[in-house]
Formats: structure tokens, sequence, C-alpha cells
């Protein structure tokens, strides 16, 4: 009796590790933005924390309609004295352990806009040949070869991105690494996004791998202790919806990294997480900002939940 039992047994636990393995590939990972405070530690230290699939260096906050382009690090370094290229060390560290390292181009305050279709040619030559696989003598972040580039736009219109996506992805598997070049976005939770569209416009063209949509300083659609998750399930059923590959839950990942849209580790586990994962779109969680998230621990609290 028991060696007939046997095969359904082990057919049995055969298909329990597989669901096991199936879920372990879906696990979410974390997003951060790393350069803005210079006491949020060294990329390299974000890095060997263990907490994060990806790290965005932000931002290129000056470029397009003819401006030159401008990198800021805050605290971090001078990229204009080109007191930034040891950041490259950290870059390689980083990608050591697996990690991508995106450069975050735009933010919440800087001036960029693209302003044609040759324009956004011109500004993925320079990022091509300044942070990804080409080789311009002045690199600000040395001879480190980025994974990606991050969108994170917040003005200058919403003219030519998809155009600067296209651009962008044409380097894909060229250079002297043959990398592919990955995209990634942070449009504001109302959907479409004002700047980078949803179904339409730059993210519609299918070319973004990683989107982190921020929930945080949009009342309308995110979650609140009084409301719920409601208004933040109705807009992540719109943002899973784009073609991109993978979609993340940005918030902040401490009450004042944000005006809004700060949710409690306890909440993000019980109440806003059984939710986003239903999607196979859901990739993790993106958060801002390193600094914030050494203040609180956040990651550290709900990572063993994505």
């Amino acid at each position: 009796m028991a060696s007939e039992l046997l095969p359904a047994v082990l057919l049995i636990s055969v298909a329990s590790l597989a669901g096991l393995a199936a879920g372990a590939a879906r696990a979410g990972g974390v997003a951060i933005y790393w350069g803005q405070n210079g006491n949020e530690g060294t990329l390299a230290q974000t890095c060997a924390s263990g907490n994060y699939r990806f790290v965005n260096v932000a931002f290129l906050y000056t470029f397009g309609k003819g401006q030159t382009p401008l990198l800021n690090l805050a605290g971090h370094c001078d990229p204009a004295s080109n007191g930034c290229t040891g950041v490259g060390a950290d870059v390689r560290s980083c990608q050591r352990l697996g990690i991508k390292v995106m450069l975050s181009i735009g933010g919440g305050v800087g001036s960029y806009g693209l302003s044609s279709r040759a324009d956004a040619r011109q500004v993925a030559r320079h990022l091509w040949e300044n942070y990804l696989g080409g080789t311009s003598p002045s690199r600000p972040l040395g001879d480190a070869v980025l994974d990606g580039v991050d969108f994170d736009i917040e003005s200058g219109g919403s003219a030519h991105w998809d155009e600067l996506a296209r651009e962008l992805k044409k380097y894909s598997g060229k250079g002297r690494e043959r990398r592919r070049v990955y995209l990634a976005a942070a449009p504001q939770c109302p959907f479409p996004d004002a700047s980078l569209g949803g179904l339409g416009g730059a993210l519609g063209t299918g070319l973004f791998d990683y989107v982190w949509v921020q929930f945080y300083n949009n009342p309308p659609c995110q979650y609140t202790t009084d409301g719920g998750v409601g208004n933040l399930a109705r807009a992540w059923e719109q943002w899973t919806a784009i073609p991109a590959k993978q979609v993340f839950l940005g918030l902040p990942a401490a009450p004042e990294a944000a005006g809004t849209g700060f949710v409690e580790a306890t909440d993000l586990v019980s109440k806003v997480l059984p939710v986003v994962k239903k999607s196979k779109k859901y990739g993790g969680i993106m958060l801002w900002s390193r600094f914030y998230d050494g203040k609180t621990g956040y990651s550290d609290k709900v990572k063993p939940s994505l």
C-alpha cells in the first residue's frame, strides 16, 4: 500500500517545490534613488546593504534644448570639477553584486526638455558616450558602464520622450561591452502621466523594462489610512496594463520624504501588497530615497514580504 502511494506523494512534493520556485521567481525587489543627500553613504555602501535590486543615480538635471548637460550628486561629489569619477568603482561594485545601476534623468527640480527628434538623438548620444557604453574622454563617473537610463520626467513637457527612448534602445548590444541598454521610468500615479503617457506616449512604446510609479504626492491615487487601498488599486490596474515588462509601487521611505503618500510598513504588508502582487507585472517597490531608507529601515521591514 505504501509503495503504491509513493509516486503520488513524490508528484505532490515536486509540484510543491515547483510552486515555491515560481513564487521565489516572482518575489519583488526594491529600487532605490541615491545621490541627493551627502549623508546617505556611498553608492558602494548602498549596494552592500543587500536590500536593493536597482539603484538610480540621481540626477542629470539639465539637458536638452541646446543646454550643456549637467549632473548633480548633491553632497557626494562635484562633477563640474571632475570629482565624481571615483563613483565608477562603486558602480562596478554594485554590478558585481547583480544590482542594476541606472542614471536618472530629470527630477523634481531641473531645467530639461526636448525640442525635436534631433534634440532627442543628441541627448541619447550624450548619455551613451558619457554614462553607457561610449568612449567620451570626459565621463563624469569614470569608465564604469551604467546599465541604463531612468526617466524621472516631472517637467519639460511631453514631446519627444518616446524618441529619446527609441534612440537609447538603438545602442543595445553596441559598444565595448555590448550590453543591453535598460530603460526605466518614474511616472506620477494619475493615469496617464502628463509627461510620459501610459498606453500612448513614451510609455506606450513598449521599450521600458521597469516602471516605478510614484504613488505619493498624488492624493487621488495613493493609499490612505482613512480611505484604504481603493484609489491606489484602481490606478495600479491602469498602470499594469501598459506595455512595460515590470511595474513597481513607488513610495516614500519616511513620512518626511514626501508631502503625502507614506504607507506604514505594517499597512504595506497587510493591505497594499496583497492587492498589487496579484499582477503578473508586479516587480516590487521603489523607494525615495536611500537617505530616508537609512533613517527608517523601511526596506528592512518590508523586504521579506515583497
